[in-house]
C-alpha cells in the first residue's frame, strides 16, 4: 500500500548522497534559482542522478527552487512520467504563490486509479484550496483505491463534524455490502471523525 512520502530536506540530501549526486544537486539547484532552461531537464533525470529513493526530493526542490509557475508545473506534470507527476504533486505546497491556480492537476490526479498519484493529490495543497466537495470526493477516492486515509493533509480538521461526508461513507459502505465486497477498514476512521463533539 502506498504510504505517505517522506520529503528530504537539502541538507538531508546532501549528508545521503554520494559525492557525484551532491554536486549534481547543487548544480541543478543553481539553474533552477537562475531559471536557466536547462533545469527542466534536471528535473527529469533526477532519478538517474540520485537515485530513484531521492528523486522525488530533489524534483521538489528544483521546483521550489525555480519558483515554478503553473504553466511550468502543467507542462512537467503533463509530459512526466508518473513519478514526475508525483512530485509536481508533492511540490505544491512549496509554491505559495500559486494560490489555487495548480488545482486543476490535482483533479486530473484525483481522477486516475494510479495510487502514487492519488495519495501525492490528498496533501497539504488539496486541504487548503479543494472546496468541500471536491475535498469528500477525494477522500472517497482514497477509500476506492486503497490509499491510506494517512495520506489525506488536514483530515480530522475537515472531516470534524461534516454530515454531507458522514452520509457520503454510509452510502459507500451500503454499497460494497450490497456487492459482497469488504469495506475498507480507513471508512470507519473517517466516519468517526466526522461525528461533532
Amino acid at each position: 500500500m502506498p504510504m505517505t512520502i517522506r520529503m528530504r530536506t537539502r541538507k538531508e540530501l546532501e549528508g545521503l548522497l554520494p559525492g557525484a549526486a551532491r554536486a549534481w544537486l547543487d548544480e541543478a539547484l543553481a539553474e533552477a534559482e537562475q531559471q536557466a532552461p536547462v533545469w527542466e531537464m534536471r528535473f527529469a533525470t533526477a532519478a538517474r542522478e540520485c537515485s530513484r529513493e531521492h528523486a522525488n526530493s530533489v524534483r521538489t526542490l528544483l521546483l521550489a527552487e525555480a519558483r515554478a509557475d503553473t504553466t511550468t508545473l502543467t507542462r512537467l506534470y503533463q509530459q512526466g512520467t508518473a513519478e514526475e507527476r508525483q512530485a509536481v504533486l508533492l511540490a505544491l505546497p512549496a509554491l505559495p504563490a500559486l494560490g489555487p491556480t495548480a488545482l486543476p492537476l490535482v483533479e486530473d490526479a484525483l481522477r486516475t486509479n494510479d495510487t502514487r498519484i492519488v495519495a501525492a493529490a490528498v496533501g497539504p495543497y488539496a486541504a487548503a484550496h479543494l472546496d468541500p466537495h471536491a475535498w469528500r470526493h477525494a477522500v472517497l477516492k482514497c477509500l476506492f483505491t486503497g490509499v491510506p486515509v494517512d495520506a489525506v493533509a488536514g483530515l480530522p480538521g475537515r472531516a470534524h463534524g461534516d454530515a454531507e461526508l458522514a452520509r457520503m461513507l454510509r452510502d459507500f459502505a451500503s454499497e460494497r455490502t450490497a456487492a459482497g465486497r469488504a469495506i475498507p477498514h480507513d471508512l470507519h476512521r473517517v466516519l468517526a471523525l466526522t461525528v461533532p463533539e
